[in-house]
């Protein structure tokens, strides 16, 4: 089994924010088809407008509100358990700001980005908001699926994205797509894949494999990430991948 373990890193982002950054970093630039991966929990600042092209983005909530803009005249707000999609393609502008209430602001959850194959890089832009995702239980947890058989968020690249919730003590098992790779990041509690213990905050990155089982050395919850690499060469240079 090849497995390696990485720790996601916290570096300054947008205006006035930190993020847990697991990719790109210096040790670390993409795991084709993936690009960007950051953990965001933030009460001020934000991302003003700014530009992307060449890559599909998730923003998938934990907590809060997330305010989007963009400039195919698109706004929205998408809450904790709900997810936001946007299709860079030959570009777009947008913003992301944490949404304003009562108690003040705040958003917390995970932005992930995802190469789009060479073919693709010139398509028109889109944008897409899920409001929630059902919970599938199973002995010992339950999980939900983003991106995949059952999920509504819909992607250029095959894609299987859950969030899983586990009990101390509990495993999941699950079979993995030939020629996909991927990684288990841990938002909370740690697990252990292929007998590796991963902290919270760190993901196993894995390849080759048919199939993973997760066990959980605490109440854990973590995110599934596997996709279908698109052999390409990856430019990535800040906002855009080429």
């Amino acid at each position: 089994m090849s497995i390696q373990i990485v720790q996601a890193m916290v570096v300054p982002e947008g205006a006035g924010v930190e993020v847990k950054r697991l990719m790109p970093l210096a040790n670390l630039r993409n795991f084709d088809p993936f690009v960007l991966w950051d953990h965001f929990d933030i009460a001020a600042g934000g991302f003003p407008d700014h530009p992307h092209r060449g890559f599909e983005a998730i923003t998938y909530m934990f907590a809060g509100g997330m305010q989007h803009t963009d400039n195919l005249g698109n706004r929205g707000t998408v809450h904790g358990g709900g997810a936001q999609r946007f299709t860079a393609g030959r570009g777009i502008v947008h913003s992301e700001m944490p949404q304003e209430t009562e108690t003040g602001r705040h958003a917390a959850g995970i932005q992930l980005w995802i190469n789009l194959p060479q073919r693709l890089k010139d398509i028109d832009p889109e944008y897409q908001q899920v409001e929630s995702f059902e919970a599938v239980p199973f002995t010992g947890g339950s999980y939900k699926t983003i991106v995949g058989e059952g999920g509504t968020v819909r992607l250029k690249t095959d894609v299987e994205y859950l969030d899983v919730s586990l009990n101390a003590g509990s495993t999941f098992e699950r079979s993995i797509a030939a020629g996909f790779r991927g990684l288990i990041y841990v938002v909370t509690g740690s697990v252990k894949v292929g007998g590796e213990s991963v902290p919270e905050g760190a993901a196993a990155f894995v390849e080759s494999e048919s199939a993973l089982s997760v066990q959980a050395i605490e109440e854990s919850r973590f995110m599934w990430c596997f996709g279908r690499p698109h052999n390409e060469p990856i430019y990535q240079h800040g906002p855009f991948v080429d």
